[in-house]
């Protein structure tokens, strides 16, 4: 059960998330303010419970929508398997939910840092961001830190941008974001295609972003990501055993789950089954322009 929630951890040193002698602990900007909320699991098969404790003025907040984080809104019925591959794996993954944060900027942050970028960079740039701007975390854990307010956000000077190692197109993006933080989390609470539509709006914000933010924060079930440097190859090869899948071919072999709204999960599904093409090209090239 809470190993859905690793989506929602940006590399292994995010200081905003923790996992600590199996109990998940994780800090959150809400409504009412900050928080950080830990997580347990207690017992196992069908008698397993989950016991959580919260700090901050964002308690309440977090813990009235703890089922929703932890994916007691998605509903894995829905899916129906097209792919022998498909069935195994969704038979093999009992457990997998689709997490609801219901906090879009907490997402759309860091996955405007993972833009065009290897993940090693953007957890770089998140972790300096978050710990250098962002405030102590409420509660006993001292290595925590709460994601930087609004106005925070807006006062980064630019020499900082750089030296967490973030372009003048990403900083600006996010800004842009941050100015407009209240609609943003709005999309929170809309339909798949109104929410792409909210975070689009945002000039350098395309569908990777919206897509990779909404799986999160919405728990889209549907939000697949296109203009993946790496997930189409795997879906093609997972599905075909061939390699050289682009985002058309993609889109085609996951058409019989987009009636279902189901793209997104079948594609989660995939990535479990470890059926990964083996690397013929070079990694990604790491610019880190902090350097500079």
């Amino acid at each position: 059960m809470l190993s859905s929630l690793h989506v929602l951890r940006r590399g292994p040193y995010d200081p905003t998330c923790r996992v600590v002698d199996g109990a998940v602990w994780r800090t959150m900007r809400t409504p009412a303010g900050p928080v950080t909320l830990r997580i347990a699991a207690r017992g196992g098969g069908s008698g397993v419970r989950v016991e959580a404790e919260a700090w901050g003025t964002g308690a309440e907040w977090s813990l009235d929508r703890l089922p929703a984080l932890l994916g007691a809104d998605d509903d894995p019925g829905a899916f129906v398997a097209h792919h022998d591959l498909l069935r195994e794996a969704h038979r093999r993954n009992p457990g997998l939910r689709l997490v609801r944060t219901g906090l879009v900027m907490e997402s759309l942050i860091p996955s405007v840092l993972e833009q065009k970028v290897t993940a090693e960079e953007a957890h770089r740039a998140w972790r300096r961001l978050v710990r250098r701007f962002g405030e102590p975390a409420p509660g006993p854990r001292e290595d925590l830190h709460v994601l930087p307010a609004p106005r925070t956000w807006a006062l980064i000077p630019s020499w900082e941008w750089h030296r967490a190692g973030v372009d003048s197109k990403r900083s600006a993006t996010i800004l842009r974001a941050v100015q407009r933080w209240s609609r943003m989390e709005e999309a929170a609470r809309m339909d798949l295609d109104a929410a792409v539509a909210r975070l689009c709006a945002i000039p350098g914000i395309g569908p990777w972003t919206a897509a990779e933010t909404l799986q999160r924060s919405n728990g889209a079930a549907d939000a697949l990501t296109v203009g993946d440097l790496h997930l189409p190859g795997i879906v093609g090869y997972a599905l075909t055993g061939r390699r050289g899948c682009d985002d058309d071919g993609m889109l085609e072999l996951l058409a019989p789950y987009a009636a279902q709204g189901q793209r997104h999960r079948a594609a989660r599904l995939l990535l479990t089954t470890g059926r990964i093409p083996p690397r013929r090209v070079p990694k990604m090239p790491r610019t880190d322009i902090a350097t500079l």
